[in-house]
């Protein structure tokens, strides 16, 4: 599965490297799990995963052919979201 960034999505990541959603999205324990943009109702698929440094990240991507997906942006979890996700982690 290939990921590609728009140039704009790039600029726009807030105290994260591109190198580390990179690493998440690199890593065999990733959770995928949908969602809907509240504002502009746009579904997506969110990869739920860590860096190498064992950072939680949220990362938004979308789908351009079978096997090409585009990323949109990531984040830091909140904190509800590392607990469900280390929940997920264990169970």
């Amino acid at each position: 599965m290939a990921f590609e960034w728009l140039e704009d999505s790039l600029r726009q990541l807030n105290r994260i490297q591109p190198q580390e959603v990179h690493q998440a999205l690199a890593t065999e324990r990733r959770w995928p799990r949908m969602a809907i943009d509240s504002e502009s109702g746009l579904r997506v698929l969110t990869i739920w995963a860590r860096t190498a440094g064992n950072r939680p990240l949220v990362i938004a991507t979308r789908k351009r052919t079978e096997w090409d997906w585009q990323c949109l942006g990531a984040r830091d979890m909140k904190p509800a979201e590392v607990a469900e996700f280390e929940k997920w982690e264990n169970g």
